[in-house]
């Protein structure tokens, strides 16, 4: 009889046996690949925490230290931590003059221009006045540029007359620090200083 019931089982309860085994498999590997999700998210998100505390121990060395798109992606991660939103880098060929493009927490749209030049270097009008091209190329309601070094009195001049919001080095320093973007937004490059700082600079950095 056991013999007739071990073949009857061979013959026509191996399907049912088989489904039982696919089944319980598949309800392993999804409970192992959930688990799996759940320590990947977790990871990433202290990864993130942890990024976003060392991001704020940057030093000004360490933003020289960064290539050209890096500090882009830097300075529009400063934007979003400070409230922008949409903010995405565009930096690159055929940029029409903007790195980085985005709102601001009042809605406003902004473009960015980053310049990351040695601290020697100093930045010329002629580049303010192609960040004003690109605001009314992109229909931006405020244009900001951002530098790893200083603005020459012109520009500096021709920042405060056409309401472009103008991040020197030491404004940058600060941003980066924590410092808001909005406690920066109406100096216009203002704050570099009178000819002791400049000398200052000049003693610092070299006369470039």
């Amino acid at each position: 009889m056991a013999v007739l019931v071990a073949v009857a089982f061979r013959l026509w309860g191996w399907p049912y046996a088989l489904g039982v085994g696919l089944a319980g498999a598949a309800s392993a590997v999804g409970w192992v690949l959930w688990r799996a999700d759940r320590v990947a998210r977790r990871a990433d998100a202290e990864w993130r925490a942890a990024d976003a505390l060392a991001a704020g121990r940057r030093t000004l060395d360490d933003l020289d230290a960064m290539t050209g798109r890096q500090f882009e992606e830097h300075i529009a991660a400063l934007c979003r931590r400070d409230g922008c939103t949409q903010v995405r880098r565009v930096g690159g060929s055929g940029d029409n003059g903007a790195d980085v493009r985005g709102r601001l927490p009042d809605g406003r749209s902004m473009v960015v221009q980053c310049k990351r030049y040695t601290p020697t270097s100093s930045i010329p009008a002629r580049d303010l006045r192609d960040l004003r091209g690109a605001q009314a190329h992109f229909g931006a309601d405020v244009a900001i540029f951002v530098t790893t070094t200083r603005f020459t009195r012109p520009s500096t001049e021709f920042a405060a007359k056409n309401g472009i919001w103008a991040i020197h080095r030491d404004f940058l320093g600060l941003w980066n620090s924590g410092t808001r973007l909005s406690a920066l937004a109406e100096l216009n490059g203002t704050g570099q200083g009178d000819a002791r700082h400049r000398r200052r600079w000049r003693d610092t950095y070299g006369d470039g």
